[in-house]
């Protein structure tokens, strides 16, 4: 993996819609792109990370004028990648974040995370989510090789959870007929794990990316090829029959193991 260093004019960007998933008003990402190389994310043939360069002098100069709001820390690109052990941007950001007032989210899979433990334990309006799209090792390996496995990330989730840190799991994404099979198990093995809420997204095929999925699918499970073809034939996202089928099992599954589908603002500390 190549690292390039590039310096921005800007780091915290104002979402323009309202974020009913995250809560967020803000992003932030140290990163662009990312070395995990998730086999579903179009940073899947990635080579090169930018390192955004003056991102600490950034982030205090900008939040010193912005409004309050929750920022999404790794709403791109996983802000703990393994660049993240030898630059350690996020734990003075985290500090900066702190000082300034403002609710954090971080969205990440990595248990890197637990190296700030201490910083995120008294930080009183900070919120993980721990992306988890299956909890069978083989599944996991095939389509997200260079990252901890599904128990790693579950046991990282209990950790932060005991040390009180607000944390949950990211079903993202839902791959049909490959890893919605075992929702429930999911479901069922974050609640045992000390998870406070479940999100989820579907697989989305754009460009290139779906052109390598579909590569994935044709060698590795080209039972279900026609299966995905019909599904995604209208566009890049499963039809709305399949989202509105899926969305209600997961809602009566959360049910069932007493958990939330979803974050509220309480969790985040916004009012």
């Amino acid at each position: 993996m190549h690292y390039r260093t590039v310096r921005f004019d800007s780091i915290v960007n104002k979402i323009a819609r309202k974020d009913d998933l995250f809560l967020g008003k803000y992003t932030l990402d140290p990163y662009q792109k990312c070395e995990f190389r998730c086999r579903y994310c179009d940073s899947s043939t990635e080579t090169e990370v930018i390192v955004k360069d003056d991102a600490l002098n950034l982030v205090d100069k900008e939040l010193q004028s912005l409004e309050k709001g929750v920022i999404i820390i790794g709403s791109v690109h996983d802000p703990y990648q393994p660049i993240e052990e030898k630059t350690k941007y996020m734990r003075s950001l985290l500090e900066i974040i702190k000082k300034h007032g403002f609710p954090v989210h971080i969205l990440t899979k990595s248990t890197l995370v637990l190296r700030d433990i201490d910083i995120l334990s008294r930080t009183p309006s900070c919120t993980v989510t721990v992306s988890i799209m299956t909890t069978d090792a083989e599944t996991a390996h095939i389509f997200e090789p260079y990252i901890p496995s599904p128990n790693e990330r579950l046991q990282m989730m209990q950790k932060l959870s005991k040390d009180g840190v607000s944390a949950g799991v990211a079903l993202m994404p839902i791959l049909p007929y490959i890893t919605d099979a075992e929702i429930g198990q999911l479901i069922k093995s974050a609640k045992e794990h000390n998870a406070q809420y479940i999100l989820w997204e579907y697989l989305e095929l754009k460009g290139d990316q779906r052109e390598e999925f579909m590569n994935i699918i044709k060698n590795r499970y080209p039972e279900y090829e026609d299966q995905y073809m019909r599904l995604y034939i209208n566009g890049y996202k499963p039809s709305q029959r399949y989202i509105a089928e899926t969305n209600k099992k997961i809602r009566d599954l959360c049910d069932k193991y007493g958990m939330k589908s979803k974050i509220t603002k309480d969790m985040l500390s916004v009012h």
